[in-house]
């Protein structure tokens, strides 16, 4: 009987809608045009995010689980370490709207899952702005619009990211006139670089990428041609640090390098460690193969095995051709080695800079020998350090030689611009942007890397009509004009550009890792050419 009930209530409603919508052609066709004006009303005023339910933010989208995109209005891409500095480069951007300016593109990996690979990308961010903060502020013009762009991890998805800023460079609106960021070494970053600079002309900037891969030889036809680069590279590195431990032998010294393919740091690393010192042969170069940046693998037991074939050698310092989370077991599994009291050193590049994040406070006991002198210590080459120029400057007024002398510029300045970024930092002049750690080096060297872009932008618009924007091809043209008068004093020391972009004799700071303090610490300065950089920076001819 329900059955029944409910059938007669249904035949109802369905003759209802016939009789009312569908019973004569004029009822059809103003239902056929109801309907499309509601679809037309839904298109129109619904918001972006009921049709796009792939959208993240303003100019970034959902890509494979990952959002992808440019943008400059406070996103923080899901990472809340760099929520307070985002939104400051958002209050930035709106302050300086509009007066005129030119985009600064930060590219780099936005969405990382370890705490310390976030903590190391706060750095970055922080350092960005600071000198954004810093550069408009100065009495010149264009300002500087500074906008993040995330190619995604290991910049798997950078042709997305390219295309749009394809659009920004060729929009008056947005101006961009310059890229930077690209802090990972690997082939899809050189995909990126060759095609920004070579297709489309579009000036870059690297700060923290050192593979050689990534720099253009100072003789013969550029491989990049709009690229310039503030680091030095993998092989400077390695010269600057071969000069601070001169009198090696060549069987005191090993080789350990990873050689998983498509990371262009670690194979040239390898390469520029693989230097041939006098004496008789060492031992042979000890191989592992990651299965990623940040995966740890079959590595471990690598490690263990290469580790006993190390003690029973005669080598005492130790090449790591590695990223951070390798170098932190292998050196953890070196200490666990029953080597019969031998200590040894393992050196590495750059990369390094963040490796104290990555240590655990069990970490730092095993490797601190627990308690003991410490048999395994950890140096690489910092492209900075905040110690460093105070350091340098007590180490040269001791030198008898130097009595009298006035202090070198080559030192006081990036002091002195250091001083001035510290102070911004701790007086929160530029806003509360979350905790600023400057022992990684990553928010100096950033900051001086966005600091040489304004320098250049400014440089090409003083060439330019009053009010006016300088081209991509002005900007571009001014690299090799930053040396001498026009050098950049930056808080990692003097960027002095070669006509290649290369920076002449841009020094490093090597340092270790203390276990006792559990920090980084600043040993000396380590020049590429064994000399600080010339004075006044010029730079001489057939250079590197």
């Amino acid at each position: 009987m329900a059955e029944r009930r409910g059938e007669s209530a249904w035949g109802k409603a369905v003759d209802w809608l016939y009789r009312t919508c569908g019973a004569t052609l004029l009822r059809k066709s103003v239902t056929v045009l109801a309907v499309v004006a509601a679809v037309v009303l839904s298109l129109v005023y619904i918001p972006d995010w009921v049709n796009e339910p792939d959208h993240c933010a303003a100019g970034v989208d959902k890509s494979d689980g990952e959002c992808i995109g440019v943008n400059g209005s406070g996103y923080d891409f899901g990472t809340r370490e760099i929520a307070k500095v985002t939104a400051a480069i958002d209050r930035e951007n709106r302050r300086i709207a509009k007066k005129p300016h030119v985009t600064v593109a930060m590219m780099l990996p936005l969405e990382p899952k370890s705490g310390a690979d976030r903590a190391q990308l706060r750095s970055e961010v922080q350092g960005a702005y600071l000198a954004q903060y810093q550069a408009n502020r100065e009495e010149n013009s264009p300002l500087m619009r500074l906008v993040l762009a995330n190619p995604g991890a290991d910049y798997g998805q950078q042709g997305k990211v390219v295309d749009r800023l394809k659009e920004m460079a060729d929009s008056p609106e947005d101006n961009l006139r310059a890229v930077t960021g690209f802090n990972l070494s690997l082939a899809s970053t050189k995909e990126a670089v060759d095609r920004l600079t070579n297709e489309l002309g579009i000036p870059v900037l690297i700060s923290r990428a050192s593979a050689d891969e990534l720099a253009n030889s100072e003789t013969g036809k550029p491989r990049y041609k709009t690229l310039a680069r503030i680091i030095p590279t993998n092989q400077s590195q390695a010269d600057a640090l071969a000069a601070s431990r001169l009198g090696l032998n060549d069987r005191d010294t090993v080789l350990v390098k990873d050689t998983r393919p498509n990371d262009i740091y670690n194979a040239s690393l390898a390469k520029a460690f693989s230097r041939k010192e006098k004496g008789p042969p060492g031992p042979k170069d000890q191989p592992f193969d990651s299965p990623g940046i940040n995966e740890i693998g079959n590595t471990g037991t690598d490690f263990n095995t290469i580790g006993q074939n190390i003690c029973l050698s005669d080598a005492k310092v130790i090449y790591f051709a590695g990223r951070p989370v390798h170098l932190r077991l292998f050196a953890l599994k070196l200490a666990d080695q029953d080597c019969h009291g031998r200590k040894f050193t393992i050196v590495s590049g750059s990369g390094a800079a963040t490796l104290d994040r990555y240590m655990s406070d069990a970490d730092w006991k095993r490797l601190g020998g627990d308690g003991k002198e410490p048999e395994v210590t950890v140096e690489y080459a910092a492209p900075a350090h905040p110690d460093a120029w105070r350091a340098e400057l007590k180490t040269w007024r001791k030198d008898k030689r130097n009595a009298g002398k006035e202090d070198p510029p080559v030192l006081t300045q990036p002091r002195d611009q250091l001083a001035k970024l510290d102070a911004l930092i701790k007086r929160q002049g530029a806003g509360d942007i979350g905790d600023v750690e400057l022992d990684d080096s990553r928010t100096m060297l950033v900051h001086d890397g966005v600091l040489t872009i304004s320098h250049a932008v400014w440089l090409a618009n003083s060439q330019a009509k009053k009010g006016s924007v300088p081209t991509l091809e002005r900007v571009a043209a001014q690299w090799p004009r930053l040396e001498s008068t026009n050098r950049v004093s930056g808080t990692s020391g003097w960027i002095c550009l070669t006509n290649s972009g290369n920076p002449y004799d841009k020094p490093v700071a090597v340092v270790t890792l203390n276990p006792r303090t559990k920090k980084v610490q600043f040993r000396k300065i380590g020049w590429p050419n064994r000399t600080p950089q010339p004075q006044n920076c010029v730079v001489p001819s057939g250079t590197r």
